[in-house]
């Protein structure tokens, strides 16, 4: 269906479909924008107990590490595990912060509810020539402007915060050590929350663009809407019976077409593809797929009208998980399905000869 036909917002029942799928809006930059103000606050409370946790493990370590009997392998790792535990100890609170702000913005953004649906593995989401369109594709050009936008603008909003300071800062040379790293310490988290408030805003406007683009992509036709109303109105048992029929009238239809194929191309066992080219179409295209046992159908039924059945475990994967019955192949796989072709008409032209 056409983009520019689905002019009906979605109804409830498509919104908690697409929720079960784990299609949400979600805004990666508002969340990490929430996260690193979450850790500039903490540091901005805990920064001054954390510099003097870190201070006394140190000064104890050095003076551990001066003492003759203690410079052994067992004296300097015990040394350095009470290193790591002052470490840990001192930014727990810090990660704590961090971990809390995430939950909050997530929750915030799409809800507590959890979407098994989302965690199960996805083959179009592990297939790299799936990913190498995506990669490739508009959506690159999308993102590499976003991520440019954002770097520009955080960095002008620091540059214009670190300016002023630059005498300032200048004035600093000379200054005892002591009292250097408190006034440049706090000259640097003054120019950093400049810094993260303007991150925390490209995080609010992105997050208005991914729930818009969300809606965008669940608008419905008409026909859709009206489809859905008139399932709702039946009884479940006859909704059932109606996905049953549907299902079997599909896969009668998608098994007639297997004779008509120029070849199945299988996994040998568990995948099986059947692809048609027609010469007014612009690529082949998939007449049948399935799995296991529809699979093995297709398979019997190809045999049955002498239609070629070619083993190619990779491209069956690539064909069974990137394209539906019905469509044309992408066009990363005309390469693979071509040679295929030209294999099962050269054999097809040799069985001609000798017979």
């Amino acid at each position: 269906m056409a983009g520019h036909d689905r002019t009906e917002k979605a109804t409830p029942k498509r919104r908690a479909d697409a929720r079960k799928k784990g299609q949400v809006a979600r805004s990666a930059d508002l969340a990490g924008a929430v996260v690193l103000l979450a850790a500039l606050l903490a540091l901005s409370v805990l920064g001054p107990h954390v510099a003097s946790v870190l201070a006394d493990a140190l000064r104890d370590a050095l003076m551990l590490a001066a003492t003759p009997d203690v410079v052994t392998p067992q004296g300097l790792g015990a040394i350095l595990g009470r290193q790591l535990e002052a470490a840990g100890a001192a930014a727990a609170p810090i990660a704590l912060a961090c971990l809390v702000a995430g939950v909050a913005v997530s929750a915030g953004q799409v809800g507590l509810k959890i979407t098994p649906a989302a965690m199960k593995p996805d083959p179009k989401r592990i297939n790299p020539l799936s990913g190498a369109k995506q990669l490739f594709g508009l959506r690159l050009l999308f993102e590499s402007s976003k991520a440019t936008v954002k770097i520009a603008a955080v960095g002008a909003v620091m540059t214009a915060a670190l300016l002023p300071r630059l005498e300032d800062l200048a004035g600093l040379v000379g200054t005892p050590p002591a009292a250097l790293w408190p006034m440049l310490g706090r000259q640097v988290l003054g120019v950093v929350q400049r810094a993260v408030l303007a991150y925390l805003v490209i995080g609010v406007i992105d997050l208005v663009w991914q729930r818009w683009r969300h809606e965008r992509s669940l608008r419905m036709d008409k026909q859709q809407v009206r489809q859905e109303q008139k399932e709702h109105q039946l009884p479940p048992e006859v909704r059932s019976a109606l996905r049953r029929r549907q299902l079997q009238a599909a896969r009668a239809r998608m098994m007639a077409a297997v004779p008509q194929a120029d070849v199945v191309v299988t996994n040998p066992t568990h995948y099986a593809v059947a692809l048609r080219y027609e010469p007014e179409k612009r690529a082949p295209e998939v007449v049948a797929k399935g799995t296991d046992l529809v699979a093995a159908r297709i398979r019997e039924v190809a045999a049955q009208h002498g239609v070629a059945i070619v083993p190619d475990p990779p491209l069956a994967r690539s064909l069974h998980a990137s394209v539906e019955v019905g469509q044309v192949i992408p066009e990363e796989l005309y390469r693979s399905v071509a040679q295929l072709l030209a294999f099962v008409y050269r054999t097809a032209s040799r069985r001609r000869l000798v017979a």
